[in-house]
Formats: C-alpha cells, structure tokens, sequence
C-alpha cells in the first residue's frame, strides 16, 4: 500500500511524525509531501499570486511554500511516480469538528485528495484549552489511530467522500471507543477579534479561537468528542442543496 502524508501545520508539526509512525503500521511505502509552515485556517485554498516552491528533505520527504491543497497538488502531480492508495492528512494540532472544517487545511488537503479520485482521510487531535501550543497532547491520536484507520482503509467509499476523524482531548485509557456521527454545527461565530498594538504604535487584529458554545446535538461528531469518544465522520463534496432544486426551479418556470 502506497501512502501520502500530508498536514496544515508543516513539515516539522509532530503530529506529521504521529501520523507518519501510524501510517507504517500498514506500509513502509510512506511519502510525505506538506506545507513548509503551519497553513492552519487557509481552507481549500491554492496559491496562484505567487510561485510555489518545492523543498527535498530525502528521497521521500518534501515541502512546498504553499497551502495543503498545493502540497497535495505537488505531491500527486510532482512528487511522487505513481498514485497512492490513500491520502492521510493530520495529525492537526486542534480539533476539527462542526463547521469548523470549512476553515480546514487537514480537511482540504484530503478533500483535494478525495477530488483526485484518492481515498482520503483527516486526522485531528481536539486538545483541552488553547494556549498549550507544543504541550498539547497527542497520546489518543497514536494509540488509537490504528484502530481508527484500518477499518477506513478498504471501506467501500464512494466516490468524492472523505472521513475524518477526531480524537478526544483525553489519554489513551480513559477513551471510551469510536462512533461513526454526523458533522454537528456551532451556536455562535468563531471564536472573537482580539485587538492590540504593535510597537510603531498602530493597530493590528488576531482572530481567538476561544471555546466556541455550543448545542451538543445527538449523533454528532461534538457530542462524540464531548463523551470521550474517537469521532468519525464521513463527508461529502457534493454541496448542493437538493431538496431546494424543485422549489427554486419552479420560480423561474413560466
């Protein structure tokens, strides 16, 4: 099995390293292609305003000065000499559950895997509170990342979906399994503007990612993490409203 490795928070992250000591527990047929620094936030973004460049770190190691998206683009289109079964993204510092995998790179990243034709997972660590920047935890994501992936690995997905997947901001013992749930939704807009100054005197903002209140709906990927529990979540990349298709045709029907 060939695997591509890929993240939002650059080649160094150690979740890229977790994910990588995963990943080789099904192959040794391992690349990784990923952003050079953290792209946290940039969602399916592809840089076209300025050239992409590409970084050799060994024969199977590589960055790009770019978003997830053109390491992915990179690494199935320059990279590597032939396909890879599967595209794992991860393991992301920070959770990415609800709406918030619309801002996603992890999540981008294996949704331009999943475009390519290419089974594609994401892979997040929730952690406890922010502020704990390298300090975060990433025992559940090891221990249990195994367990996660190997029924994902030859499931039958269709065509343009992708999983992904969650782990609870607990240690290892203390998580109570794996739920397959929905993609919940937040109460309220993320996070909040946070205002300073700089030492020429002027004025910058920076988005916080403060808690984020929310209604834990039942079968949910943020009840699932809520209860301690390994969230997977399949999703899709057909955005269209179908049950609105018959009612706005018939208002510009004669």
């Amino acid at each position: 099995m060939r695997i591509l490795l890929t993240n939002d928070d650059g080649i160094y992250a150690p979740g890229l390293k977790i994910l990588e000591e995963i990943a080789r527990e099904f192959s040794d047929d391992i690349w990784i292609c990923s952003p050079h620094e953290e792209q946290s936030g940039t969602g399916h973004s592809l840089t076209l305003t300025r050239p992409v460049r590409l970084r050799r770190h060994d024969d199977r190691r590589f960055s790009v000065t770019g978003t997830p998206t053109d390491a992915v683009t990179m690494g199935l289109r320059t990279v590597m000499d032939a396909a890879p079964d599967v595209i794992l993204s991860g393991v992301n510092r920070g959770a990415n559950l609800g709406d918030d995998i619309t801002y996603s790179g992890t999540v981008s990243a294996a949704i331009e895997g999943a475009l390519a034709g290419v089974r594609s997972i994401a892979l997040s660590q929730v952690y406890a509170r922010e502020g704990m920047g390298d300090d975060v935890p990433f025992g559940a994501a090891r221990e249990w990342g195994a367990r996660v992936l190997a029924p994902l690995l030859d499931a039958p997905l269709p065509k343009r979906t992708l999983v992904n997947v969650n782990f609870p901001p607990l240690p290892p013992g203390e998580v109570r399994g794996i739920r397959v749930v929905r993609q919940g939704f937040h109460d309220y807009s993320r996070g909040t503007v946070v205002e300073g100054r700089d030492p020429r005197g002027y004025k910058y903002y920076w988005f916080g990612l403060e808690a984020i209140e929310h209604t834990l709906d039942h079968g949910t990927d943020l009840e699932a993490i809520d209860e301690g529990y390994v969230a997977v979540t399949p999703l899709q990349l057909d955005l269209t409203h179908h049950a609105s298709l018959g009612e706005l045709g018939e208002r510009y029907s004669e």
